[in-house]
């Protein structure tokens, strides 16, 4: 999409398969770098020319606003598009992200709002006021898993503060992006300043990471590819934020509400089909109460549900692709490999004739230095560890190269924010399933990610701050 308007490419076709049944769904055109090019230059033109990043706060909210409306108004249809790339679950899954995405439409309209100037009074003749301006043309690479609520995240943000964007999907789920930039024109966003691109990450991706027009980068995805990127951006010192990989820990004390940290630790596994960066995939139970609890986590991991995403019966859908199911199965290989024990879900489901379904996997690991207890398998696969007290579970919690976020089940309150507060994580949930707070920042430390993005944080990176300082009696 260049300018709003759909342009044909001449580069490989790449099939977009249904991974609930492996059908056709379309095929897309992979743009290439020559392609890329013209693109950011486009964007880097309007920019330039003041269409957008020169407009009044006022016209960025009256359209933010108005794409919040029209994504609530195709709901069904883009959440449809998601759950037929994804294998998302309609009414659990796709339905509640496509509300998000409207959500930070307005989040972001009304944060627009608040925008104030910081003035200092820096002496009895001077003024320094502190001002936020676009930063450019911002590259947006969104993933496979979460696409229409990631896309949204992206593009609210950075249109809000007034940047040209260039986004591309996943190749695996693009059409719910190419949705929503179509809404973004229809709610009245200048030609010019948003495009969408198709491709690999290693054609289309790299081409667009390393376009020296390209100010800003917001990458969302695995750790290969956001370091590839960040080497590119590097060699011309580029903003670039990353939310990577995760291995969550998800530790349950011994006087926590036990139902409903077994229910939530469930949920923190195997929701979203278990393809979710905040998978609460390391579980660490104490062990007073561990046998029964690996018991019942059992008993319902078993009893899940497997069914096409637009069942309304189904509790649990495909796997993105051939190739992460692929991946999934061969980590159980890799638990018995490393000593562990798997105590359900070893393949393939045997219930469907086609489609990537896998039956949810629970695994007794050696120890923490398995493979799968250190590894984003990025799919319904759990791992079961014990610890005797909160020391042991902290350092079991902290073993880990990723720091996205972490889990606490205490019935004191005291004992659970002492142990949260010492878990090297850049988000953390106390008693609480996966709350996602609009205002708060969301990434994570080490390997998880590169600075963050939410409320404020967003306002910060898609923006540049500029000083002035004004004397006010000189000539």
């Amino acid at each position: 999409m260049l300018s709003g308007r759909v342009r044909i490419c001449d580069g490989d076709r790449l099939s977009v398969t249904n991974p609930a049944n492996e059908s056709h769904v379309t095929t897309i055109v992979e743009s290439s770098p020559e392609q890329v090019a013209q693109v950011v230059e486009t964007a880097r033109q309007a920019f330039v020319d003041g269409i957008w990043s020169q407009s009044a706060p006022e016209t960025r909210q009256d359209v933010l606003r108005k794409t919040a409306g029209l994504i609530r108004e195709s709901a069904s249809n883009l959440a449809s598009l998601d759950s037929q790339t994804t294998g998302l679950l309609f009414h659990r899954s796709t339905l509640r992200h496509t509300a998000a995405a409207a959500d930070w439409f307005d989040y972001f309209a009304d944060l627009l709002a608040e925008q104030n100037h910081t003035v200092f009074q820096t002496a009895e003749d001077i003024v320094t006021t502190v001002s936020r301006e676009p930063a450019g043309v911002a590259a947006l690479f969104t993933p496979w898993n979460i696409p229409l609520m990631a896309a949204s995240l992206k593009l609210a943000a950075a249109l809000a503060m007034g940047n040209s964007c260039v986004i591309k999907p996943s190749e695996q789920s693009p059409l719910g992006t190419w949705e929503l930039a179509k809404l973004l024109h229809k709610a009245g966003l200048p030609e010019g300043v948003l495009h969408v691109v198709n491709g690999r990450g290693e054609i289309t991706g790299s081409a667009l990471a390393a376009h020296p027009d390209v100010d800003l980068i917001s990458f969302t995805g695995g750790e290969h590819a956001g370091r590839a990127i960040a080497t590119a951006a590097a060699q011309r010192f580029a903003k670039v934020t990353m939310e990577l990989g995760g291995k969550s820990a998800n530790i349950i004390c011994d006087d926590a509400d036990y139902d409903c940290a077994l229910q939530a630790a469930i949920g923190a596994v195997y929701g979203n089909n278990g393809q979710a960066c905040l998978a609460g995939s390391r579980i660490l139970v104490q062990k007073k109460i561990a046998d029964r609890f690996i018991a019942d986590f059992v008993d319902l991991a078993k009893a899940i549900r497997l069914g096409d995403p637009f069942d309304e019966r189904a509790e649990m859908g495909p796997q993105s692709s051939k190739s992460q199911m692929d991946r999934v199965l061969s980590f159980v290989e890799i638990a018995r490999e490393d000593g562990g024990q798997i105590l359900t879900g070893e393949q393939q489901s045997t219930d469907f004739d086609k489609g990537y379904y896998v039956d949810p996997v629970v695994a007794l690991p050696k120890s923490n230095a398995d493979r799968i207890c250190q590894e984003e398998i990025f799919g319904p696969f759990a791992s079961i560890l014990t610890f005797d007290d909160d020391a042991e579970a902290v350092a079991i919690a902290n073993d880990s190269r990723f720091g996205l976020a972490g889990y606490v089940w205490s019935g004191d309150q005291k004992r659970a924010r002492g142990i949260a507060s010492q878990l090297r994580t850049g988000y953390v949930m106390v008693n609480s399933p996966m709350v996602r707070e609009h205002g708060a920042p969301f990434g994570g430390f080490g390997h998880s990610g590169l600075d963050r993005e939410g409320g404020r944080w967003s306002v910060d990176f898609y923006s540049e701050a500029k000083t002035t300082v004004v004397r006010s009696d000189h000539a």
